[in-house]
């Protein structure tokens, strides 16, 4: 398949680059430099909020120019199927930050009330381990003082706590932001802010090992942008995508300042980078995001691939190759447990981690693709027993279901509706095979029931708790249908 790695034929000479990368590192240390990077790796997570599969250059976007994000693909792995855990912005941050399936401690809907407290956090793990944490931007995981970041790992945080907040000043020319837990004057546009505060803690701990979440609220709505960056793109005729079109340039520009910011200190060699989005670009009609999903299928709160394949990028100067193209199935959950083990950190305990490592597969060290299945169980708003999403992909397949709604005419169907597609060969989910595939269908579904059965019931069944009655939705008055 076009893109796929020749794996065989690079090992001996990114091999050879980890031991150069650990020689250098060996050298500055012996020299005493005040650049000299910390003896741990460092760990930079940009997570974009809502950005659509479609909108940066490396995968075909050319109305809006992204520069910064390019170059980490350029300087290193671009996975072409990397997946979320949930089409949704909180329960996919569980599982971006736990490494485990969210469905596992009910929080696939929103955690409005916090993960669970046995659950162990990313931010804890490290911190307990020496590194200093941070998180700048969108929490969006409990808004009460024991859910608050610095309760749960960060030793900084500058941001907001919900899952929505304006760009712009207002309220007395003030953004709602808090620095740790006190309310900050903000004055500038929230994008800049996070791109300001990410330069300021590299500079604060550019001595020890850092683990740093850029957490943006770009590009979610309300899209805000100054007039004069809206002016860049007077050619987009469309009003919301040439605000969207604002925002995701103004994004890439504080991601490049920042990245600047690491190389000034010359820790590229010692850093890995991710650049991601939290679930896929919303695209109906009322979505107050004007995002582009490509080629995929779907959008946010949906199980088709628009909802919950995302953009993935991989850097790691010296250790990572170059413009490299990863296309087997990779997971938002494989980032906890690859950053837990290249910090040495065994992640012990009775909860496992559904992650795996994926820097020796990404480094061409391991042929195997890095999971035999994934799986996906979602439903919002809470519906009867039984009545959810879910979806399952093994190999090139991929089992889709929906309970209520025929995604081919929209029409409610009374029963559910399963489709069976080859997502490496119609990533569109164009084809429907269950009906000349019927044994491969079969056993996806055995499969996935297999998994869920270890699973409690979804929140609001099973005498679960659910969601406040009358609870307003933290992102916005947004649809999420099948398809």
């Amino acid at each position: 398949m076009h893109g796929r790695r020749r794996l065989s034929e690079r090992v001996l000479g990114l091999c050879a680059g980890l031991l150069a990368c650990h020689a250098r590192v060996a050298s500055q240390a012996e020299s005493g430099s005040a650049t000299t990077p910390p003896a741990r790796p460092n760990v930079l997570i940009f997570l974009a909020d809502d950005m659509g599969y479609g909108d940066i250059g490396v995968q075909g976007c050319q109305d809006i120019p992204t520069p910064s994000i390019d170059s980490i693909a350029r300087e290193g792995v671009r996975c072409t199927s990397a997946y979320v855990s949930a089409p949704r912005c909180s329960p996919s941050r569980c599982g971006i930050f736990t490494g485990r399936y969210q469905e596992r401690f009910q929080c696939e809907l929103d955690a409005p009330k916090g993960l669970p407290r046995e659950e162990v956090m990313l931010a804890e793990r490290l911190k307990a381990a020496g590194y200093v944490t941070g998180l700048i931007g969108k929490w969006h995981l409990g808004k009460d003082d024991e859910d608050h970041p610095m309760a749960r790992g960060f030793d900084e945080f500058f941001g907001f706590l919900g899952g929505v907040s304006d760009y712009l000043p207002k309220d007395e020319f003030f953004a709602k932001v808090l620095r740790g837990r006190e309310l900050a004057h903000e004055n500038q546009h929230l994008t800049e802010a996070f791109g300001r505060e990410a330069i300021l803690f590299l500079e604060r701990h550019a001595r020890e090992p850092f683990f740093l979440t850029v957490a943006f609220n770009a590009p979610h709505g309300p899209l805000q942008a100054p007039a004069e960056r809206l002016a860049r793109f007077a050619s987009i005729s469309d009003p919301k995508r040439r605000a969207y079109a604002a925002v995701v340039s103004a994004m890439d520009d504080e991601i490049g300042a920042v990245l600047a910011k690491l190389r000034a200190l010359e820790l590229d060699e010692r850093t890995l980078v991710f650049f991601l989005s939290d679930n896929g670009g919303p695209q109906v009609k009322r979505s107050w995001n004007g995002s582009s999903n490509g080629v995929l299928r779907g959008q946010k709160g949906g199980l088709y691939e628009g909802g919950i394949r995302v953009p993935f990028l991989a850097r790691w100067k010296g250790v990572l190759p170059a413009g490299e193209v990863y296309d087997p199935p990779v997971s938002a959950l494989d980032i906890a447990p690859t950053v837990l083990a290249l910090a040495g950190i065994a992640a012990t305990g009775e909860r496992a981690l559904d992650g795996v490592d994926i820097l020796p597969h990404l480094a061409g060290r391991v042929a195997d693709p890095p999971h035999a299945a994934l799986f996906w169980r979602f439903s919002f708003p809470p519906r009867q027993k039984d009545e959810h999403k879910w979806a399952i992909r093994m190999g090139d397949l991929k089992l889709v279901h929906s309970p209520d709604r025929d995604p081919e005419t929209r029409q409610p169907r009374g029963v559910g509706f399963t489709g069976l597609y080859d997502v490496v060969r119609d990533p569109g989910e164009t084809t429907d095979l269950a009906a000349s595939k019927p044994e491969q269908a079969k056993e996806l579904e055995a499969r996935w029931r297999e998994w869920n059965a270890g699973l409690p019931p979804p929140p609001g069944q099973g005498g679960a708790a659910s969601p406040d009655k009358g609870e307003k939705d933290d992102e916005g008055d947004e649809e999420h249908e099948d398809d």
